[in-house]
């Protein structure tokens, strides 16, 4: 079994949400943004552009019947831009039209009298002047001011890492519905359906009952769309209940990338002590984290960055320090990882500081320090099945560490202009959302007369595979065909209160809700069975769709059993509900036991640079994953695979860039690049580790949306190792992305000063 999907896909038979037939009355949105990042919104001029051929209403702030507020974790983003304006794309007034070309046409039309304030671009000017989202956190275990003073070995620098575009294949938008008694229907581009609901009933003043959102699927959404596809459902939603007409709204390319937010940049400082025998005793990290102009999810992603500062590592005193930092820049969110990669890039930055500054290699610092069984993290959950070790030493054995390492150095000692370079990424993951009453879901499992199978549950089909997943689970414990099984859009008036399609806790909380419900109904339909035909209940089973008694066929089949059940009145239907056990943090102490399990693996990187160029490739990405007991290898490949490559382009291409005045600058697809198919390493090799998975895992595969993006930040030092073997000893900034442009300063940094190239 693969995937429910591609031969759809590539037929073009799957439907998303431009693909959704357009209803008779159907209006046009588009969205004026603010030309300014940060100004005293004066007033606005809408005079000409509602004379402009085809526009049917404008709507702005004060047309809003409900609260004008969208924001989740923060109550401090409007829907419409509302007295002031805090960054370049704010939405200020939504243009309904007849057409898209007559709304757009429209825009251009508009007057606002923006009276200019200062711009905040840099977080850490943002906590200077005190601009913080939410008050700075704190992780503390041991004592890290006192094991310092134990410390032979001492290193202080600073490691920044950059933004990224989600760039998913379909832009945000909604299409709104009204409906009969003051209700709306939206169909939206969403990860979180729940969440637009609740705003969108928030906006509009009414009851989240009036209110229904339904998902078929995503064209892609890496985080992008699980809060940021609130707003654009909130405006399509708001036009339909004014105009009482349906309302589409979609956005193009540009204006997605240009008003959407990104992962976070951080800037961190960071001190890392280690004793004689490179054991690291102390850890000390204070977090910058970029918000953006509002909350959205940094407090969230800030606190996974805290949950994952010493990686896959035991350190025993660690003090880290976090700061959202609010600047006049699209708000910034979730994307794969949630603030975990940027966290293991500082620790990981640390040590290689540290090797460096030693003269050891960094691989010999991260084995001494690997995680086992029974160590303390910094939030104080101990590391149960701990793989760490397992993981590393797989890989060093199976891809011949020592024998790479020597062909490397052999290559270098024979090429001139180009060079080699050669790191391990050691990873840990935990899984589960860090809130605790996130981690909850429900599944509703029809089956009908006919044996066949309906199911709806709260998860997100984003071309993950957790539909194929869901359905194999079904089909697992009905004991019937995957052909019977339907898996149904994602509705939330058949599905309530659901967490997003994220933190990796998908597949295992909506599969283990399946699993529940299948399980009650599969008992339901034995002991009809067992009555229906007189045999020993313990001893029956359904398997390959034939009814068995004691291992002998009965007298019936599944559509059989199912038609007699329904017959005599047996529920065919059952609604279960999942709560993950176990879960806890305080946060009153920072501590508790956040994760229902962790995902350990490593990976093994080569990449060669052009020394006169400052080009480089990928060669190889070589890793050993902590899989569990997976029950589709070939969707879990396939994260792993796309998943290294998406953090591969996070830590060398891809790079945000915004002028002073809060100016996108790597607006579209000549500015900004991602990994294309020359970008992806000739060797990309999988390796599934023998582990026995986690009882908390769905049929004990272990989760691996977020997991292996970690991974591509050993593509990051495998070139710094390459640099610093044309250029041994060159102090090189901890910056990412390593760009051509900043290999090349690196290179030659008699021509690029050090500050040029952090700048860059």
């Amino acid at each position: 079994m693969n995937h429910l999907d591609p031969q759809r896909h590539v037929r073009g038979e799957s439907q998303y949400l431009d693909d959704v037939p357009e209803q008779q009355g159907t209006l046009f949105a588009a969205v004026y943004e603010s030309p300014l990042a940060h100004g005293v919104l004066n007033g606005l001029d809408l005079s000409a552009a509602q004379r402009s051929p085809g526009v049917v209403r404008i709507l702005t702030a004060q047309d809003i019947p409900g609260r004008n507020q969208i924001g989740g974790i923060v109550p401090d983003e409007p829907l419409l831009a509302e007295g002031h304006v805090h960054f370049r794309g704010q939405p200020v007034a939504l243009v309904l039209a007849r057409t898209e070309q007559q709304a757009h046409a429209a825009l251009k039309l508009i007057q606002a009298d923006i009276e200019p304030l200062p711009v905040i671009t840099d977080p850490r000017q943002a906590a200077a002047q005190g601009e913080l989202i939410v008050p700075p956190r704190t992780f503390r275990i041991g004592d890290s001011a006192g094991a310092f003073a134990g410390c032979a070995h001492v290193f202080e620098g600073v490691a920044e890492s950059g933004g990224q575009e989600h760039l998913y294949i379909e832009t945000q938008g909604a299409y709104a519905f009204p409906t009969e008694l003051g209700g709306v229907k939206i169909i939206s581009s969403t990860q979180g359906p729940t969440a637009v609901q609740r705003h969108c009933a928030v906006v509009l003043g009414i009851g989240m009952h009036q209110i229904e959102v339904d998902v078929t699927r995503l064209g892609g959404g890496f985080g992008g769309k699980e809060d940021q596809a609130t707003p654009w459902g909130c405006l399509a939603a708001l036009g339909a209940f004014l105009t009482k007409r349906p309302v589409k709204l979609v956005l193009d390319r540009m204006a997605d990338m240009r008003m959407t937010g990104k992962r976070h940049p951080y800037s961190s400082d960071f001190k890392i002590g280690l004793d004689q025998d490179l054991k690291i005793l102390a850890y000390e990290v204070t977090y910058y984290q970029n918000a953006g102009a509002a909350a959205d999810l940094s407090p969230a992603v800030l606190e996974r960055t805290l949950f994952h500062t010493t990686n896959a590592y035991c350190i025993p005193n660690v003090t880290a320090a976090a700061n959202s930092c609010r600047t006049n820049l699209p708000p910034n969110t979730a994307f794969r990882g949630f603030g975990g990669p940027q966290g293991m890039f500082v620790i990981e930055s640390a040590i290689t500081k540290a090797a460096e500054a030693l003269g050891v290699l960094p691989s010999e610092i991260q084995r001494r320090n690997l995680l086992r069984e029974g160590d303390l993290f910094p939030y104080r959950q101990p590391a149960e099945g701990c793989h760490a070790e397992q993981a590393w030493d797989t890989a060093a054995e199976l891809f011949d560490l020592d024998g790479q390492r020597a062909a490397v150095a052999k290559f270098n000692q024979d090429n001139q202009l180009f060079k080699k370079g050669v790191a391990m990424m050691p990873i840990c993951f935990g899984i589960s959302f860090t809130k605790t009453f996130m981690n909850q879901t429900r599944a509703l499992v029809h089956i009908y007369t006919d044996g066949s199978v309906g199911i709806s549950t709260g998860a997100v089909e984003m071309g993950q595979g957790v539909n194929t997943k869901i359905a194999q689970v079904a089909a697992r414990t009905l004991g019937i065909s995957i052909n019977r099984i339907k898996i149904e859009s994602t509705n939330t008036t058949r599905v309530a209160n659901t967490s997003p399609s994220a933190a990796s806790a998908t597949a295992d909380l909506n599969g283990k809700a399946t699993e529940l419900a299948c399980l009650a109904l599969r008992e339901r339909l034995l002991r009809h069975a067992s009555t229906e035909f007189a045999v020993d209940y313990e001893g029956i089973i359904i398997e390959n769709e034939q009814v068995l008694a004691a291992g002998i066929p009965a007298e019936t089949t599944w559509e059989k059993l199912v038609s007699s059940a329904f017959v005599r009145r047996v529920a065919l239907t059952e609604n279960a509900h999942y709560a993950t056990p176990g879960v806890h943090f305080d946060a009153s102490t920072e501590s508790g036991h956040p994760f229902a399990y962790h995902v350990y693996g490593t990976a093994l990187t080569t990449a060669t640079v052009d020394c006169l160029r400052g080009t480089y490739t990928i060669d190889s990405v070589q890793i050993a994953h902590d899989f569990g007991q997976s029950f589709n290898p070939a969707i879990d490949r396939g994260q792993i695979e796309g998943g290294a490559v998406q953090g591969i382009g996070w830590m060398t291409l891809e790079e945000v860039s915004y002028n002073n005045e809060g100016r996108l600058l790597s607006n579209s697809l000549n500015s900004y690049k991602i990994p294309d198919l020359y970008s992806v390493p000739a060797v990309l090799d999988v390796h599934f580790l023998d582990t026995p998975g986690h009882p908390n895992a769905i049929l004990r595969a272990k989760a691996v949306g977020e997991p292996p993006l970690m991974y591509g930040i050993g593509a990051y030092f495998a070139l710094r190792d390459a640099v610093r073997a044309f250029r041994p000893g060159t102090a090189l900034p901890l910056v990412a992305p390593l760009t051509p442009e900043r290999v090349l300063g690196a290179l030659y940094p008699e021509f690029v000063t050090v500050g040029q190239l952090a700048a860059s």
